[in-house]
């Protein structure tokens, strides 16, 4: 899974002093770290090989592609 945290990169200019710049940094990642929103839960996903064997016993037609990306396994 990629890092998707910004990569936060402190550019200190003549006016402030390295601690005024570091203050604001971390100002900075605390906000974005309470204003995250909180991560969704996982899908539980149905074992694609259990699912061809049940739809295989009923006779019935799978209502969509498989994991596998064919619209008809069989």
């Amino acid at each position: 899974m990629p890092n998707r945290r910004p990569q936060l990169e402190m550019v200190v200019s003549t006016a402030a002093t390295d601690a005024e710049a570091a203050a604001v940094l971390a100002a900075v990642e605390q906000f974005l770290r309470e204003t995250m929103p909180a991560a969704a839960p996982a899908e539980e996903r149905q074992d694609p090989w259990l699912r061809a064997a049940l739809l295989e016993q009923t006779g019935r037609e799978p209502d969509g592609p498989t994991e596998w990306g064919d619209a008809h396994p069989w």
